[in-house]
């Protein structure tokens, strides 16, 4: 069965290039680079009114991972990365010694009581 009509289908009668009336205002815009410490620029794109020390002062490059800067002759160097810590590490830092066995105890007190061995 051979139809007639568009050879691109969904596409209607008299459908002509969408243009700037149909996808609304377009917003001023202004480019700012920023730079990382492998030379690596980064592009970022802001409201053309938005003052200057609105703009954040580094990004984090998207392919690298590192902070990217304004200047691109001294860009921000890598601050020191912290060892990844445990729930238990946290918790070591804010009690005592005395403190954890405490609540451990009343922890211990609390679950022998529900099941009826207190």
């Amino acid at each position: 069965m051979a139809s007639g009509g568009s050879a691109i289908r969904g596409s209607r009668v008299g459908a002509g290039p969408m243009g700037e009336q149909d996808r609304g205002y377009h917003a001023e815009r202004r480019t700012v680079s920023y730079w990382d410490a492998l030379g690596n620029e980064i592009v970022r794109y802001f409201a053309a009114d938005l003052p200057d020390e609105e703009l954040p002062e580094t990004v984090d490059s998207p392919t690298t991972g590192l902070p990217a800067g304004r200047d691109k002759a001294n860009p921000p160097s890598v601050s020191k990365a912290e060892p990844y810590k445990t729930h238990l590490a946290y918790v070591k830092e804010r009690r005592t010694p005395e403190e954890s066995e405490q609540l451990l105890e009343e922890a211990l007190q609390k679950l022998r009581a529900r099941r009826g061995q207190a």
